[in-house]
Parts: structure tokens; C-alpha cells; sequence
């Protein structure tokens, strides 16, 4: 499954998309099952944690208990580099990095961690990573699966 060099971070669409019923979830699902089996070395911030649960819950119709449960399990997983940190420099990295590649502010913190942890490639659901040259992005959907989800998602 994967094609590019190690490690991986990955982008709370992932996460979300994974953890789903979506007819286009397998990409994701099939990136995460890798992760939790050390297949690939993933790097996962805890905040993407939580950014799932309010994707699951707003745009995928999950119960908060469900959405809950199910990421409590993903968070199981050991063999996931789970970066636990938020220092000032990150922080001010990240809003640097949203600043100069006019992205949101999460996606600057992600970037930053990608490039503190000398991550390799961001897997993601949209393109927003695209704009930085530290690392690589791999946008896990097809734009056929992009229009199935948008469709599911009554886009």
C-alpha cells in the first residue's frame, strides 16, 4: 500500500475517514490498519484525535459514544508514534507555517510537527498540504472517490 518513504503523519481527514462507514473509507482505513500493525511508521498528534471525534460526530453522523469508543481503540494502538507535545516553538512554528502557506491554523501545526518529527510525507484527504516543500503530500482519494464522499456528505 505504501509508495512513499517513511515516516507518515497523518491529517485528522485520515483519521476520520477511517473510521467510518463512507463507501470510499478503504484508502484511509487500509493506511490506518498499517499504522496500528508498525507496517508504516505513522506519527499521529493527539490533536488530530480530537479532530476526528468533531468530524465524526458533525459530518459523519457518528454518536459521540461511538465516535468516542472508536478513536479510545485507535488510540490503543502502540506501535503509532503519538506525538504528545504543544511547546511554544511549536505553537509559533505552526502559526508561521499557516502565515507563510496561507493554510489554517491546524494545518500550520501539523506541518510543524511534520517537520520537527522529520516526517516524510503528510497523508491527507485535501490539498492544503501541497504548499510546503518540507515534506511531501499524499492525498489519499481519487477525485472520483473525492466526488463519492462530497456526495455522501451532501456536498
Amino acid at each position: 500500500m505504501s509508495d512513499a518513504a517513511e515516516p507518515y503523519l497523518f491529517d485528522v481527514g485520515v483519521i476520520a475517514l477511517a473510521h467510518t462507514d463512507v463507501p470510499v473509507r478503504e484508502s484511509a482505513l487500509s493506511y490506518v490498519r498499517e499504522a496500528i500493525a508498525g507496517d508504516i511508521d505513522a506519527v499521529v498528534p493527539y490533536p488530530a484525535v480530537f479532530g476526528a471525534h468533531t468530524i465524526l460526530t458533525t459530518y459523519y453522523g457518528r454518536s459521540n459514544a461511538d465516535a468516542s469508543r472508536l478513536l479510545e481503540n485507535f488510540m490503543d494502538a502502540n506501535r503509532i508514534h503519538w506525538y504528545d507535545e504543544m511547546p511554544e516553538a511549536v505553537v509559533r512554528g505552526g502559526l508561521s507555517q499557516a502565515r507563510d502557506a496561507n493554510v489554517g491554523g491546524w494545518d500550520g501545526y501539523y506541518a510543524q510537527v511534520a517537520i520537527d518529527e522529520g516526517v516524510n510525507t503528510v497523508l491527507t484527504i485535501d490539498d492544503d498540504f501541497d504548499r510546503f516543500d518540507a515534506f511531501d503530500t499524499k492525498i489519499i482519494l481519487s477525485p472520483t472517490e473525492f466526488r463519492e464522499l462530497n456526495s455522501f456528505l451532501g456536498s
